[in-house]
Parts: C-alpha cells; structure tokens; sequence
C-alpha cells in the first residue's frame, strides 16, 4: 500500500542538505530517492567517507545507519560530533540492535528509527530534525557574537582606570546590555525566517511571529530600562516597590536564556521582596550566565518566604571556584573564562545592596556553586 507523504509547508527556496550514510546499496538510494523531492540529498557508503564530507560541508541532517563494516554507525556517531556539535543525526536500526539505537541516543543521536523506515515517518522525521538543526546553528551563531563582544568589552575593561567610577558604571552597563541585545538580534532574524516560510503557509501558524515579537519587545524594554538607569545613575532611588522574585526569575529565564531547560525556578509568585524589577533582573542574568558558563548543566533557583527574611537559593552543578578565586571573582575585574568581563558578581553584590539584601556564596572545584541572597521581608 502507498502511503501518501503530507504536503511541505512553504519554506525558503534553498533545499535543506541531508546525508545518508548506509554501505547497502538498495536501502540507501532508496531513501535518497524518497528524500531528494524535498531535500538535497547526498549519500556515503561508508563512515569515512561520510566524514570526509562532514568536514567539507554543514548538513540539516544526517541519516546513520548503525551496522557498517570498518567503523559502525556508533562509533561514528563519536567522531561526527568531533566535526560537527549541532547536526541532527538520526540512526537507522535493523532487528536486534534496538537497543544500541536507544543508547545511541545518550551518545549524541536525535533520533531513531527503525530499518526500513516508514516513508512518511522517515520524511516527517528528517523535516522536523532538519528545523531543529536550523535553531541550533541561529543559537551558535548568536553566542559566537556575544562572545566576540565579551571580548571586544574585555580588552576596555584592561585598558581602563579602574578606580574612575564613571569608566566602571560604563563598562557594567555594557555588560548587561550584551545578553538582551544578542536576544533580540537572534528573534530578530528568526522572525525573518518564520516569515518567509509562512508567506503561503497556514495564517493560524503565524502565532509563532507573535510569540517571538513578544520576546523581543521584552528584551528591547529590558535594553531600554538599563539605559535609563545609567542615565540617571546618580538619582535617588524612588521607583522601588513590591516585585515578585519568582516572576522576575521566570522572566529572565524567558527573555534572556530562551527557556534554557537547565535552568528550574521552585517558589510562589506571591512571595514579594522590596526592589525594582529591572535591577532584580541584572541580578538574575548574571547569575545565570556565570553558571551556564561555568558548565553548569542543572540550575535550580529556590525561593523561600520567611517572616522577616525572604531566601533565594541559586544552585548549580559547574565547574565551581577556588577560594581564591571566589575571593577575585567578588572584587571584580577577575575572570577565569576566556570570554568573560570579571564584572558580573561585583554587579549583583551592588545591586543587592542598594535593594537592602546580602549575597553570600559558596563554591567547590568540580562540584558547583550555591548563591545565597537574604532580601528583607516587606512587613504586613
């Protein structure tokens, strides 16, 4: 029975490049052939010569089957993310090696399939891996810039009086304004794409413009509010008010770190603390970026309501600090990462000062960091 392939939506005219790497010849034409109406399909029958293409070419997806002689589709799997960190790779399994399929996945795998593959499963399948290697290559491309400008800002901060306040509260707010100017570059070009690729499409699919509007309006006022507040550095601070410090904590995780799935928020948005939100979200984005770039892979924001203090706990499992260096670290200008200011601690120290809470930090080599802040609790 002939199972009829749904319909691409409109996309870009540039076909996405898929490599299907498979040393019998029937099984690999084949979904060459079934692929190539939609994608531009190469092959390899071997995994050397696939990895020689690899090296050569970025590719949407790769189609890898698991049992080949020389070198198996496991092992390659290992040296094609050597060369290639964001490609979609999806394993073909014959009978008996399911279970290889499966821990394949822990090795770098996105998907899986069974051998030989359902046409309209294996299409659905490299569509769907193809858009997810896209989000990936936009997300590295992003980073790269960011960390091109954390190098750029690093090289000002040397070459800067350090005791000169002025230079300092400069350089800070350059610092802070570099994550939610990346963001809003990044939606800003994904936008781009999604609209052309829904110019003949399905109108109701265009929410996702809406949603990734949403974002960028939040990141431009994010920029916008760090501007005023170093426009008016030297002012009173009156705003001050009632802010939930697990909204603010979602926030940033949304706006700044595009829903990082590392990043757990425990606690009630009911639970108050005196501030402003903007300076509570300096406070959270350096935070969170010194842990994410620390390596951490699992971060937990713990918010807790007390009678007189209200108690947020920030967690993380990356690489840790010396006492020494935590000792550095809190001075600023002191940094152990080839891309970072030195400055995000000593801003978050500040900042919780002027909002009347304290930070006290505990870090061990290799096994992560807890960041402590004690905010007064409002009185009833």
């Amino acid at each position: 029975m002939v199972t009829d392939i749904p319909p691409v939506s409109a996309e870009t005219k540039v076909k996405p490049r898929v490599l299907v790497v498979d040393d019998e010849y029937g099984p690999r034409e084949s979904i060459a052939f079934t692929l190539s109406k939609e994608f531009e399909v190469e092959t390899a029958s071997r995994a050397k010569e696939a990895l020689n293409k690899i090296q050569k070419q970025e590719y949407s997806a790769i189609v890898l089957d698991i049992r080949m002689p020389e070198m198996d589709g496991i092992t390659a799997l290992g040296e094609l993310r050597k060369l290639d960190s964001e490609v979609s790779v999806i394993m073909l399994t014959g009978y008996g090696t399911l279970l290889t399929a499966q821990q394949s996945m822990v090795n770098g795998a996105n998907q899986y399939l069974r051998k030989p593959p359902d046409i309209v499963e294996l299409v659905e399948a490299v569509r769907k891996q193809s858009a997810e290697t896209k989000k990936r290559r936009q997300q590295a491309r992003m980073n790269r810039e960011m960390e091109k400008r954390n190098e750029a800002l690093k090289n000002e901060i040397s070459q800067a009086e350090p005791e000169i306040w002025q230079g300092r509260a400069s350089v800070e707010l350059v610092h802070d304004l570099n994550n939610p100017l990346t963001v809003v570059i990044g939606y800003a070009a994904i936008i781009r794409d999604e609209a052309k690729a829904l110019a003949e499409a399905n109108p109701g699919e265009q929410s996702k413009l809406q949603d990734y509007a949403k974002v960028i309006e939040k990141a431009a006022e994010y920029c916008h509010q760090l501007s005023e507040n170093w426009r008016q550095a030297n002012r009173e601070q009156t705003d001050a008010g009632p802010v939930s410090v697990v909204a603010v904590a979602h926030e940033v995780k949304e706006v700044i770190f595009f829903n990082d799935a590392s990043i757990r928020i425990e606690g009630a948005h009911d639970i108050m603390v005196t501030g402003t939100q903007f300076e509570l979200m300096r406070v959270f984005q350096n935070l969170l970026k010194n842990a994410l770039e620390a390596g951490a892979s699992d971060l937990v924001i713990n918010v807790k309501d007390g009678p007189e203090f209200v108690q947020v706990t920030v967690v993380d499992d990356g690489e840790g600090m010396t006492p020494e260096s935590l000792k550095k670290a809190l001075r600023g200008g002191f940094t152990s990462k080839s891309t970072g200011t030195g400055l995000g601690l000593s801003i978050c120290r500040h900042l919780l000062a002027m909002n009347g809470a304290k930070m006290e930090i505990k870090s061990e080599v290799s096994v992560g960091t807890t960041i402590e802040l004690t905010f007064p609790a409002i009185s009833a």
